[in-house]
């Protein structure tokens, strides 16, 4: 019996086409029967952030961090071609034209897929992100569990 196939993906990127791609590999990578993971770090871990509020005790750093970044998936913007926010409403009209996924639902669907969704902890505590403001689901490492899924992944791919 051939052992599954494993791809594993960095998340660094907080841009929504990005993410959007890299949820895009992994979901069609899932549904190649792979087994999926992918490692959000740095501003990736904007795409786990919940939309709403989540009252959490923090210090000045901690909450200006929170108050400068993005909440969630729908609020990223584009890495090319932003415009003040414009960029981002004009590729969502787009997708939606062309009845394709936006990023808070290939986050749902990779969910769903089993896809792997890691937190990376020491970046939580650098940026001041708690488990109560990233959605539910997740698994949250280190980098050491990272090399450890990506040391045996026939892909492996820095987003």
């Amino acid at each position: 019996m051939m052992a599954k196939k494993r791809t594993t993906i960095i998340l660094f990127s907080g841009d929504y086409d990005k993410a959007m791609a890299a949820y895009i590999i992994a979901n069609g990578a899932a549904a190649y029967d792979h087994e999926v993971t992918i490692f959000h770090t740095f501003w990736g871990l904007n795409t786990l952030r919940k939309e709403e509020h989540t009252p959490s005790k923090k210090g000045f750093l901690e909450k200006m961090f929170g108050k400068m970044m993005p909440r969630g998936a729908n609020k990223l913007g584009l890495s090319k071609m932003n415009m003040m926010g414009m960029g981002p409403k004009m590729i969502k009209h787009v997708i939606n034209k062309h009845k394709a996924m936006e990023l808070p639902q290939l986050v749902e669907m990779a969910q769903e897929q089993g896809v792997k969704l890691v937190a990376c902890t020491m970046t939580m505590d650098l940026l001041g992100l708690q488990k109560e403001e990233l959605l539910d689901g997740l698994d949250y490492a280190g980098v050491a569990a990272y090399l450890a899924d990506a040391e045996d992944a026939n892909t492996n791919l820095f987003i």
